[in-house]
């Protein structure tokens, strides 16, 4: 059985920092591109960071970029999000999501499989 379980969720103030954890298992997780994606209250999910199956490639949502930074652990099958200088407007439930055959996209529906969500929580 697939899972993809998060953690490091939490709230924080402004112009702090979280780490995101996504632990996946019942997969070949080197052959995945993997994602973090978020939805807000009354708003679409979007692909926030997208990294390759081998790490070598990541790509980034304007509205992060240069704030977050998507890593993995093949080894330990674990995809990270580290947030810095977060922001109110990232207040969202953040999902890790596995795609088997693209490089890493930002586009949602490219994504098949997905984990249950941590909630982010980012107050002024």
């Amino acid at each position: 059985q697939v899972q993809l379980i998060e953690s490091g969720g939490g709230a924080m103030q402004a112009g702090g920092s979280l780490r995101l954890s996504c632990v996946v298992s019942g997969l070949t997780f080197s052959t995945y591109a993997m994602a973090w994606s978020r939805q807000a209250p009354g708003k679409e999910r979007e692909i926030v960071a997208a990294i390759s199956s081998s790490g070598a490639g990541a790509n980034y949502a304007d509205s992060v970029k240069g704030r977050f930074t998507i890593s993995r652990d093949n080894a330990k099958n674990t995809v990270y999000l580290q947030m810095n200088n977060l922001k109110p407007e990232d207040t969202a439930v953040y999902y890790c999501a596995a795609d088997r055959r693209g490089p890493g996209t930002l586009v949602v529906y490219d994504y098949d499989l997905w984990g249950q969500g941590t909630q982010v929580t980012v107050s002024s």
